[in-house]
């Protein structure tokens, strides 16, 4: 063998895993059969450890009609996902010391001083009394704080208002239940988290997740507004068909188009825009107790918290600071069937990227575990 040819396969050995050498090749082609019955758009999977990429693939199209094939680094709407993201930005601050848990949201946002919760409601009357508790951070973090899931200011899009008129709205708003004595899922409540974000540290929330989670994870293609060349590699959102025999595209309504428009509002609860590589870096941080590219981003304290259950005693729910947790594993989903899952037990994070409008991508919920279980099989901790 030449020098040369040595040379050249020594650097193919040693390159990182880059887009472009992934295909349906990897694991994403175990949906295939789910592309063909026409349930599926397409997919971007991604497998890791806390530090390696072990398979990025996709399947499918990203725009059946104009017949483009899915990528590795296709742009897609991780909505509530973002929830995740923001709880670990407010988790950033606890570290430091700035704020706590257990602190009532009041203090940081006096609107908050003149609540009220509904005690007797139906169709012609509500009758209002004053809770017994103060909501606090936490309960805004786990879906206990008694918010709705949003109010009736935030039509007929999500992302119209700043944060400080969301919040302003919320503290208008009567509360559905006493704080703490139910889960009810709550964008209202991780809005709310956010603007505390802002207070605390002087900063716009968008500003300061961009310093302190973004940047320091490389998620370079994580945003709120997408730029042209992002737009360009956004694939389409689909649902079933009427006659549930295939697919049909359809639109993001929870939010205001053109996406690239900076008078669009940042939502702490579900708007961020992101790509599998991302994601990843993200759940490689939390799998790894806080730490990624040997920089700190959380404390393990921190991260501990956010991946354990929060809710109160007594409710079935279990839920932590932005995700939903397992015995041996937590993470969170959007509300296109995306899903971010870190698999404490086989040591994987595993990120399945789709845009779908229906329950768990149609076909009896079945291609999410599909691909997890494949994963788990091929490259998890025997």
């Amino acid at each position: 063998m030449s020098s040369i040819r040595l040379l050249l396969c020594v650097l193919a050995f040693c390159s990182p895993l880059r887009a472009e050498d992934t295909s349906s090749a990897g694991l994403a082609a175990q949906l295939q059969p789910f592309v063909e019955r026409h349930t599926l758009a397409g997919a971007v999977t991604l497998v890791a450890d806390k530090t390696r990429v072990l398979d990025l693939s996709a399947v499918g199209y990203a725009d059946i009609a104009q017949n483009q094939a899915m990528r590795p680094d296709q742009v897609v709407w991780i909505a509530s996902m973002t929830k995740a993201i923001t709880a670990a930005a407010v988790m950033t601050l606890v570290d430091e010391g700035k704020l706590s848990l257990e602190d009532p949201i009041e203090k940081y946002l006096p609107e908050f001083r003149d609540l009220w919760v509904a005690a007797e409601s139906d169709e012609t009357h509500r009758l209002l009394k004053r809770p017994s508790t103060k909501i606090t951070i936490r309960q805004c973090l786990c879906h206990t704080s008694g918010m709705p899931f949003a109010s009736p200011m935030e039509k007929p899009t999500l992302d119209a208002l700043t944060l400080r008129e969301c919040t302003l709205s919320y503290a208008m708003t009567p509360l559905l239940h006493e704080p703490g004595s139910k889960y009810q899922y709550s964008n209202a409540g991780i809005n709310t988290a956010g603007r505390i974000i802002e207070v605390v540290s002087g900063q716009p929330y968008e500003v300061f997740l961009q310093k302190r989670i973004l940047d320091p994870l490389k998620m370079t293609d994580t945003t709120y507004w997408p730029s042209e060349e992002q737009l360009s590699r956004l694939a389409k959102p689909y649902k079933p068909n009427a006659e549930k025999n295939g697919l049909e595209a359809t639109t993001i309504s929870q939010l205001t188009y053109p996406l690239h428009e900076r008078t669009r509002q940042p939502m702490p609860a579900g708007g961020l825009f992101a790509t599998a590589t991302d994601v990843s870096h993200f759940c490689q941080m939390l799998l790894a107790d806080g730490m990624f590219d040997g920089q700190k981003i959380l404390s393990p304290a921190a991260v501990q918290a956010l991946s354990s259950r929060q809710t109160e005693p007594g409710l079935p729910e279990n839920y932590g600071l932005g995700v939903s947790v397992s015995e041996n594993s937590f993470g969170h989903g959007g509300a296109l069937s995306t899903n971010m899952t870190i698999d404490k037990k086989h040591g994987l994070v595993l990120v399945y990227l789709v845009q779908h409008a229906g329950y768990a991508n149609s076909d009896g919920g079945q291609i999410q575990p599909t691909f997890q279980k494949a994963a788990i099989e091929r490259f998890g901790k025997k």
